[in-house]
């Protein structure tokens, strides 16, 4: 089996690398129990770091929205 696949950088995760699930709509703006993607740690902070649940919730719940992020999409070229 493959390991999966981050979301935002489009790379691997492999099991030794650490991992989050990030929920699309944050569970304080009512995502709680709503979909969620598996991606590396480093990439899921980056993306809390860079917007607000608010943003999150409203214009970033994809995940070709938060590719499409500049500063999001300069941090994935990592």
């Amino acid at each position: 089996m493959s390991d999966p696949i981050c979301p935002l950088c489009g790379r691997d995760i492999p099991p030794d690398v650490p991992q989050s699930l990030h929920h699309l709509i944050p569970k304080l703006k009512g995502g709680k129990g709503g979909p969620t993607v598996l991606m590396h740690h480093i990439c899921h902070r980056e993306i809390h770091a860079t917007l607000t649940e608010a943003e999150l919730a409203r214009h970033y719940n994809t995940p070709e929205t938060l590719r499409a992020h500049p500063r999001l999409a300069k941090f994935a070229a990592w």
